[in-house]
């Protein structure tokens, strides 16, 4: 289980807001968002995804002085790890040429505002199998990471699906 806190100013919202092409003024205005529902400023969906940067583990986040995904003059930035075919010829990909990112869901249970200061905890799901046609047998699997608030109410529950098939699938 991984944890990490995510401290959030309105900066960040504003920013993240402007990103995904959302104008709404309550993401900014302070006076605006005064006169709303919420009362006050508030994070747009998705918002928790950018706590990803306070990670110090997340494998997509620019490492100084290291290779990260999407550095160098690969495509990815890093090379793939070569492994044996079973007959002396070596082939690239791996596991990743089988892995797919399936399915994103948040439930919100209280607005994100500025100032939260958020503890961000990560933990497996269920897992399940499904025959498939073309790629064997899929394994889905579940990451759900839970954002919870300096008195430890729960602010958002996301839950990601990912899934892996049985062997890679060819472009016949």
């Amino acid at each position: 289980m991984a944890e990490f806190t995510f401290p959030v100013d309105g900066s960040q919202i504003m920013l993240f807001a402007r990103s995904v092409g959302d104008a709404n003024p309550i993401y900014y205005d302070e006076e605006y968002a005064k006169t709303t529902e919420p009362g006050g400023v508030i994070a747009p969906p998705t918002f928790v995804q950018a706590s990803s940067q306070y990670d110090p583990k997340f494998p997509l986040r620019p490492r100084i002085g290291e290779p990260w995904f999407g550095s160098g003059k690969e495509a990815t930035g890093i090379k793939p790890k070569e492994k044996s075919a079973g007959d002396g010829e070596k082939k690239s990909g791996g596991d990743n040429a089988r892995m797919l990112h399936a399915e994103q869901q948040y439930v919100y249970h209280k607005p994100i505002r500025p100032g939260d200061k958020l503890t961000v905890t990560t933990k497996k799901g269920n897992t399940w199998e499904k025959e498939g046609r073309r790629g064997g047998t899929m394994t889905f699997s579940e990451v759900v990471t839970e954002y919870r608030d300096e008195s430890g109410d729960l602010v958002v529950t996301a839950t990601s699906v990912g899934v892996t098939t049985g062997k890679a699938v060819s472009q016949d």
